[in-house]
């Protein structure tokens, strides 16, 4: 993790700073699933300053190496014209570190309904009574909102910027650019 390079978002009067960071964020995970390596992290700089959101600024984080394979890929077609491209650049040095990672909400409950009948057997009567509609869990995180590429399905996928530490810790990144467990430096 010692560069980094920033995609900051361009004022779009005809679409959301949400949507657009969806739209990157859905690219992103493209072009991290190509690239077939583990070593790219992410983070959202400015999470903090955006309130509820995620904020217009996508951070990269890996070596020099892995950073330019994935920037020579071809994922941000579409994208190029609503985005500042940065440099990449060394990190800073005595930066603070965090974890930044997919938190997973039980959102639907017609979702977990059907599970639960065809996991048990059960009819839909019973399955009603067992997970009501109060079951489903809500969330205060930022999201984007993406597209499963198996299903179909329309999801959000929650981000939780995991508290600052002192040292870094290494893991491995998903092809979201997430973990629970390796940290990204943060500045």
């Amino acid at each position: 993790m010692d560069h980094y390079l920033d995609l900051t978002l361009l004022p779009d009067p005809e679409f959301p700073a949400s949507q657009l960071m969806s739209a990157l964020f859905a690219k992103l995970h493209r072009g991290l699933h190509d690239l077939h390596r583990n070593d790219v992290g992410i983070s959202f700089p400015d999470v903090e300053k955006a309130g509820s959101g995620l904020g217009s600024r996508l951070r990269l984080h890996g070596n020099a190496e892995a950073l330019n394979q994935l920037m020579a890929l071809n994922w941000l077609t579409g994208m190029r014209d609503h985005l500042n491209i940065g440099a990449t650049a060394p990190t800073p040095q005595q930066t603070k570190h965090r974890c930044v990672s997919r938190v997973q909400v039980d959102s639907s409950p017609e979702r977990l309904r059907r599970r639960l009948m065809k996991r048990h057997s059960l009819d839909a009567a019973a399955a009603q009574a067992r997970i009501p509609d109060s079951a489903a869990q809500r969330s205060d995180l930022p999201f984007v909102n993406l597209r499963s590429n198996s299903s179909g399905e329309h999801f959000r996928l929650f981000i939780h910027h995991g508290p600052l530490q002192d040292s870094a810790q290494p893991g491995a990144f998903s092809a979201y650019g997430l973990s629970a467990t390796a940290t990204v430096p943060w500045f």
